[in-house]
């Protein structure tokens, strides 16, 4: 039987229901987003991947797996206290090895809204998620919603960078279709017409076949 402390997650339910399916569906759409970039060959580098593509698929996983946690039938508060903190600090000890990886290993180089989206708003998501598990036994309603704000600054989290990590596979492989056309297009007059003179040349060569005039034999 669960404790009664706990039976104010029940009015929670419906709240991380959404947020789990949702967390799973985007999850989801995430793979299709980087299977099709692989197809295209638009994924980058497998550090750059690692870097900027993976962590929106574990921020998604971290919502889920924090709706799992506050939807299960714990018996002790403790136990809720003591998932939350290991999920918050797994999480920043994850995000400690992708900055590593992002400075050393990386061909994209960030600026400002991915240092946002990718590292700090991550790192404040993680912590609050920390401080709100220290006090969930002696503050529990406060940390609830604290836990709540945490998920939702997750899944934006998420949505942002897999938009993010949408445009840059899309917007690169069209350039490079626009720059192949305009290479084409844009050729020197004097290659066009060296080619056209060669291509004459030959036909006339080809037709300048020496024929008996008649009358001579």
């Amino acid at each position: 039987m669960a404790s009664p402390e706990l039976q104010v997650l029940a009015s929670w339910e419906s709240f991380y229901v959404i947020i789990g399916s949702s967390s799973a569906a985007l999850t989801g759409l995430n793979f299709v987003v980087i299977a099709l970039g692989a197809e295209s060959r638009t994924t980058g580098a497998p550090a750059d991947l690692s870097a900027f593509g993976t962590p929106t698929i574990i921020h998604f996983c971290a919502a889920l797996l924090l709706s799992a946690i506050l939807s299960a039938p714990w018996r002790s508060p403790w136990s809720v206290a003591a998932s939350l903190a290991a999920c918050a600090a797994a999480g920043l000890m994850y995000l400690g090895r992708i900055m590593l990886i992002a400075r050393r290993g990386t061909t994209y180089k960030p600026v400002f809204e991915d240092l946002l989206w990718h590292f700090a708003l991550p790192i404040v998501a993680y912590t609050s998620l920390f401080v709100a598990s220290t006090v969930f036994i002696a503050h529990m309603e406060s940390a609830l919603f604290a836990i709540a704000a945490v998920a939702l600054l997750l899944m934006f989290i998420g949505i942002h960078n897999a938009w993010d990590t949408a445009t840059w596979m899309a917007f690169p492989a069209r350039r490079e279709e626009e720059t192949a056309k305009a290479q084409q297009t844009s050729a020197p007059p004097s290659s066009r017409g060296t080619s056209s003179s060669r291509t004459g040349s030959e036909g006339a060569g080809r037709g300048s076949v020496h024929r008996p005039r008649p009358g001579k034999r």
